[in-house]
């Protein structure tokens, strides 16, 4: 099978296509003939050396967590009626997925209605997930004024169509012209957050109120701006430190403006009662029923992961990244 290997940790340059053996399942799993594999910032962290310790794969490596595409092979005690079906899985710390073949843990497979874009499938099971664990916790009601932070990214578009379907009002914040025109497009009103008066503008859209959520993934400096647009007594909820670092915020700060702050992955997202299988099945279905169908933005094939990651990295992605065959 070709697969990307990682044998050193660096720059995308790192990832490279090779021919592998195809590789058999064991006890309890199965084998992937991957359609899709998603790619996400953590996948470029991971590569980098940066990612956290439980994210940690001995070198060399395949990277990639989550694939959909159809089960070819079954462990000697899996049930046989998985084959031929069509399935997305979370593959774990062990990863695998930028590959044409990928082993999964049977307990971790979701089956695919017909019909449903392997893609979307495999956004839905990965960026999916982690909009539903933030959706859950931010509660955006109608009367919210929403400012979203990365709005034309994976998460970013999926928040915003989400808040708009809640009747909220929606300020996404987009770097650039290109990706400020695609947030419009979702029927929200749009911010270039590449201007350096970006939080004068968007104070200004505000006028005369200011923000009761942001919904940020970026942290860091830029963070610290958008919550600026927040109203004294508004939620803050986080779920990414695109920056590379988390908004700087002290007790002394939520004393001040009496914000609520929380953070919708991390610890509550691995600790939360009932694990995150429920959080990937309402992502799917979602998906199925077309009421929150995550945007595609870039079909990269498997032999340009480099691409993959440097499009994530430069903040070029508009929508989901996803590698396929």
């Amino acid at each position: 099978m070709r697969a990307i290997r990682q044998h050193e940790y660096g720059g995308p340059e790192t990832l490279r296509l090779v021919t592998l053996p195809d590789p058999t399942p064991g006890p309890g799993q199965v084998r992937i003939r991957v359609r899709a594999a998603g790619v996400h910032l953590l996948d470029a962290q991971i590569r980098a050396g940066l990612g956290p310790p439980r994210t940690r794969v001995p070198l060399p490596m395949t990277p990639g967590r989550e694939v959909a595409g159809h089960v070819d092979a079954v462990g000697p005690d899996v049930d046989a009626s998985w084959l031929g079906r069509d399935v997305v899985a979370d593959l774990g710390p062990a990863s695998g997925g930028y590959a044409e073949l990928a082993i999964a843990a049977a307990a971790a497979l979701h089956p695919v209605a017909d019909g449903t874009d392997p893609a979307e499938a495999v956004a839905a099971i990965g960026t999916g997930r982690t909009v539903q664990a933030i959706l859950e916790l931010a509660e955006i009601r109608a009367d919210d004024i929403v400012v979203v932070t990365g709005a034309s990214g994976g998460v970013g578009t999926m928040l915003t169509v989400a808040a708009r379907r809640a009747a909220a009002r929606v300020v996404g914040l987009a770097t650039g012209a290109t990706k400020a025109r695609a947030v419009a497009a979702l029927d929200a009103e749009t911010v270039d957050s590449s201007q350096p008066d970006w939080p004068q503008v968007a104070q200004r859209l505000l006028a005369p109120t200011r923000a009761s959520l942001v919904l940020d993934g970026v942290g860091g400096e830029f963070g610290a701006q958008a919550l600026t647009l927040l109203r004294p007594g508004g939620r803050l909820v986080m779920f990414g430190t695109a920056s590379g670092s988390a908004i700087p915020l002290d007790a002394e700060t939520v004393y001040a403006t009496g914000i609520t702050v929380s953070a919708a992955v991390g610890a509550r997202l691995l600790q939360r009662p009932g694990g995150l299988r429920d959080l990937a099945e309402r992502a799917l279905a979602a998906a199925a029923d077309g009421s929150l169908v995550p945007r595609i933005g870039h079909r990269v094939p498997l032999a340009a992961a480099a691409e993959a990651h440097r499009v994530i990295e430069e903040r070029r992605s508009l929508g989901k990244v996803v590698l396929v065959p």
